[in-house]
């Protein structure tokens, strides 16, 4: 029997940054290859990215990328991958095309070409494996789910997924290749745990373009909608509406420039002739003639629209008579964002509303649609996936229900290797799988020290002490100086700081009269002195940052 193992190398227990390998033989397939957007605590980075540990250790091995569509959780880390890996990519028209934008826009893979386009009708034959596809309905077109064929049974990751039984053509669901594939027998089954938890039925497609005309058409002011970038469903509705109501959209934002001139070239999207107009142009009409489509940068319209609000934006500030139109659902740890957000909307004289004020809107299964999907591939292992613990454990509830046993069902974290032996999945150890997190040009160089000391300085501030000695006269040349930012007011609290200076005083001298004077021993008083004195005055712990020069050999050392 051919060697197997699952490997979720992202993708459970978070939102986003899915990636799954999967190890057949000697070969290693990777399931998407994607990014996550970070939450507030991780202070200044950009996205986070999965470890690429193990299979930079085993690049000989990996046979590609099979991606499913084309969102930057399942997309946005190929570059990184690519960096390390020249493995070749493989995905639909479309989602090929929005991989090429990633790739050709991070300077290290931009000449990279091996890739492949794939449909529902492609079989990849490999030495112990066959990869094929199946049509899925998501909100951007072009979505497939995967099936990779061993003796044992396929491995079916079913991708971002739901059943709209009034999607259009571009997004319907091939039901009878899912029931195929369940017939052909499925060792174990990999899928969409989103929206797992909600039981409340999910509106179509239909529902939804019909609520967001009735907004924009009988709003009498100027509307900016908010969306993300690549929910090309939802900007089609939007472009529909607009036209419906007689306006002109405004798009912002390079992402979405760039998705819709793809999406355009490849027929995915129709615009209406003259419907587009640039920025420039919005003071030639009235504003009951005008929609602002905004996604901001990376496809995160929240920021933009705070930007907006407080007159920070480059193009656009919101105004008396505006509507904010919210089209895209926040996670859980976004709400708290969306509702600052729409206090500061207020405030600058506009309105707010949200898509999901009437309707239930997802691009992921409810939980009957996932329980439909269990029934089709009837999987003998089920590895729930793409969602925080609570949804991966309500996935692994409605599993039972429709009769696969709890020993049957792994609830797994990050880099754990599920390995088939002897006619049963097991847990069979782990690989390294810790986030990377990207720091503008910097991948990976921030760590929980740099992010520990990011959180202190964002909430206590930095005390910063300067001072000059003379190691050799063994006395301070230039008595120290205290400079604080974001801790206290200086002028407000000098006694303090006069406390302060006769600390740092006080164990320079010390340092200086020991036979052996040690710099890194110097710093470390003064840092456990004031940070002791500190917290008794004010039970706030600044970052300390001595200064200490010495004049004879004008050399700085912090």
């Amino acid at each position: 029997m051919t060697n197997i193992k699952i490997i979720p190398l992202g993708g459970v227990r978070e939102n986003g940054k899915n990636i799954y390998a999967i190890e057949v033989g000697e070969e290693i397939f990777l399931f998407d290859c994607g990014l996550r957007y970070p939450e507030d605590e991780l202070l200044g980075i950009d996205v986070v990215i999965p470890d690429f540990t193990y299979l930079v250790e085993n690049k000989d091995k990996v046979a590609g990328v099979f991606l499913t569509h084309g969102h930057a959780d399942a997309i946005g880390a190929l570059p990184y991958l690519l960096e390390q890996l020249s493995v070749p990519v493989f995905g639909s028209e479309l989602t090929i095309e929005l991989a090429k934008l990633n790739v050709k826009s991070y300077e290290a893979t931009k000449k990279f070409k091996d890739f492949h386009v794939v449909d529902e009708l492609t079989e990849i034959d490999f030495p112990d494996a066959t990869v094929s596809f199946f049509k899925t309905t998501h909100t951007i077109p072009d979505s497939l789910g995967i099936s990779l064929k061993t003796e044992a049974g396929s491995i079916v990751y079913t991708g971002d997924f739901k059943f709209d039984q009034s999607a259009e053509p571009m997004y319907q669901t091939d039901f009878a290749r899912l029931a195929q594939i369940g017939a052909s027998g499925v060792l174990a089954l990999l899928s969409d745990s989103s929206n797992a938890e909600n039981p409340t039925q999910v509106a179509s497609e239909r529902q939804i373009a019909e609520e967001v005309l009735d907004t924009i058409k009988y709003w009498e002011g100027r509307i900016i909608v908010a969306s993300v970038a690549s929910n090309l469903r939802r900007i089609q509705q939007v472009f529909n509406a607009a036209h419906a109501s007689s306006r002109k959209v405004v798009l912002t934002g390079h992402d979405l420039e760039r998705i819709v001139k793809t999406a355009l070239r490849l027929e995915r999207l129709q615009v209406p002739d003259d419907l587009l107009i640039p920025v420039k142009d919005m003071k030639n009409y009235p504003d009951n003639e005008l929609l602002i489509l905004e996604t901001g940068r990376m496809g995160e319209p929240i920021k933009s629209l705070q930007k907006m609000a407080t007159s920070r934006h480059r193009n656009i500030h919101i105004k008396e008579g505006d509507l904010c139109y919210i089209t895209t659902t926040p996670t859980t740890a976004m709400e708290t964002t969306v509702a600052k957000t729409e206090n500061m909307v207020y405030r600058a004289g506009g309105t707010v509303k949200t898509i999901t004020d009437n309707l239930r809107v997802s691009g992921h299964a409810n939980p009957n649609q996932l329980q439909m999907m269990l029934n089709f591939m009837k999987p003998r292992f089920f590895v729930p996936v793409q969602g925080e613990y609570r949804q991966l454990a309500a996935h692994a509830d409605l599993a039972n229900e429709v009769g696969i046993s709890y020993k049957d069902i792994f609830l797994t974290t990050k880099g754990d290797v599920l390995s088939y032996e002897k006619d049963r999945l097991i847990l069979a150890g782990s690989v390294p799988a810790d986030n990377v997190m990207i720091d503008g040009i910097g991948v990976g160089d921030i760590g929980n020290i740099v992010l520990r000391d990011r959180k202190i300085l964002s909430e206590d501030g930095i005390f910063v002490a300067v001072l000059t000695i003379n190691r050799r006269e063994k006395r301070i040349v230039s008595h120290p100086q205290i400079t604080s930012r974001g801790f206290v007011y200086v002028k407000e609290n000098k006694d303090l700081i006069e406390e302060a200076t006769k600390i740092v005083t006080e164990v320079t001298e010390k340092n200086l009269e020991y036979p052996e004077f040690e710099w890194s021993r110097l710093k470390q008083e003064i840092r456990e002195q004031l940070s002791r004195y500190l917290f008794d005055q004010t039970r706030r712990r600044p970052v300390i940052l001595p200064v200490i020069m010495e004049s004879s050999s004008k050399k700085k050392f912090f």
